[in-house]
């Protein structure tokens, strides 16, 4: 099982009182949504990502998500990140996502949920497969978990 010692990325994302459901956890919609914030985080604050004008982005073109155990508002999740294949043109990303840890109360994280995510990278304009950009690349090197190809 996971733990957050040995994610080489994290971040902390609050949940959102509107991320719960009828049944008072988080949706499993959302999740991916978290997926989503710590992959593009770290690819526009350390690989210089630009969403708006670069020439080229990231498509999700696979996901998975296996839920260990429920969140709930008003939770911080605690994503880690890390990439266990980089390829020419893609890269697959490990996902966890951690909540109930609150220092303060000596509580321990504990593993909600855990997946993966594939990007292909493209030319904005064609949407053709295009070479992971060489910032990017390092960025993304900087996650590789060894063993990983």
């Amino acid at each position: 099982m996971p733990t957050i010692d040995e994610q080489p990325y994290t971040l902390v994302i609050p949940t959102r009182w509107n991320d719960n459901d009828v049944y008072g956890h988080v949706n499993n919609v959302v999740y991916y949504s978290y997926f989503d914030t710590v992959i593009n985080t770290y690819l526009i604050g350390e690989g210089g990502l630009d969403i708006h004008e670069g020439a080229t982005i990231g498509l999700c073109v696979e996901s998975h998500c296996r839920y260990d155990a429920p969140l709930a508002f008003p939770e911080h999740v605690t994503a880690g990140l890390a990439v266990t294949k980089l390829g020419r043109s893609s890269v697959r990303y490990a996902v966890t996502l951690f909540g109930g840890a609150d220092p303060a109360a000596g509580s321990e994280p504990r593993l909600a949920a855990e997946g993966w995510f594939v990007h292909v990278f493209v030319d904005r304009e064609t949407r053709r497969p295009t070479a992971v950009p060489d910032g990017i690349r390092a960025a993304l090197e900087r996650l590789l978990v060894s063993g990983a190809a």
